[in-house]
């Protein structure tokens, strides 16, 4: 019994070192992954206030190009009417 007494002594110090150095290597891994989170959260929203922007212009060129064909013609017919006179 002696001779098994600090084999086990042993062997316990190790699973206690075993033990608190995953928990520590597993909380150095979750602040990791939720700092990761966070950041890739971040680049989301400002990727998806981005696309908004883009829809919002896609939305408004070719209402755009309509008024600026109509003046065009507004313009060109300006034209006539003073060649005219």
């Amino acid at each position: 019994m002696t001779d098994l007494m600090p084999q086990l002594i042993t062997g316990a110090v190790t699973l206690a070192g075993v033990i608190i150095t995953n928990t520590t290597a597993n909380r150095r891994l979750v602040a990791q992954i939720q700092t990761a989170q966070a950041v890739t959260d971040t680049k989301l929203e400002n990727l998806t206030r981005e696309v908004r922007q883009h829809n919002d212009f896609a939305r408004r060129i070719p209402v755009l190009e309509e008024q600026i064909r109509e003046l065009f013609h507004r313009v060109k017919y300006l034209e006539r009417e003073e060649t005219i006179r």
